[in-house]
Parts: C-alpha cells; structure tokens; sequence
C-alpha cells in the first residue's frame, strides 16, 4: 500500500479546521486532495469532533 503524503496530524488538523467553520472546500484545495479523499480521511479519522486516541481516552 502507498504511504500517504500527508501525517495523520497533518489530516486530523484539516478535519479540525474544517469543523470549526472553515468552508470543507477551501481546506481540500489548499492541501491539493480531492474532495473524495478528504471525505474518506473524515470517514477514517471521525467527523463527528473527535479524531484520534485522545477523543478515543475522553469517552472511555
């Protein structure tokens, strides 16, 4: 499989900005990704405000 071109930081921080008022489609083209694979990386790594194993520790 490929590696990404961006960390897992790089992308929680992207959903992040996102969630916090930024339009979806001015964070995608900055990063350069389509809209699909930003939509997948939100599918992956949550879309609902929590991302990684902090949200993960938080609920549990």
């Amino acid at each position: 499989m490929r590696k990404s071109k961006y960390s897992e930081q790089q992308i929680v921080d992207a959903l992040r900005r996102a969630e916090s008022g930024v339009a979806v489609k001015d964070v995608y083209r900055e990063l350069g990704v389509s809209a699909t694979t930003f939509y997948q990386w939100r599918s992956k790594y949550g879309g609902d405000g929590g991302f990684g194993p902090e949200a993960t520790a938080r609920a549990g």
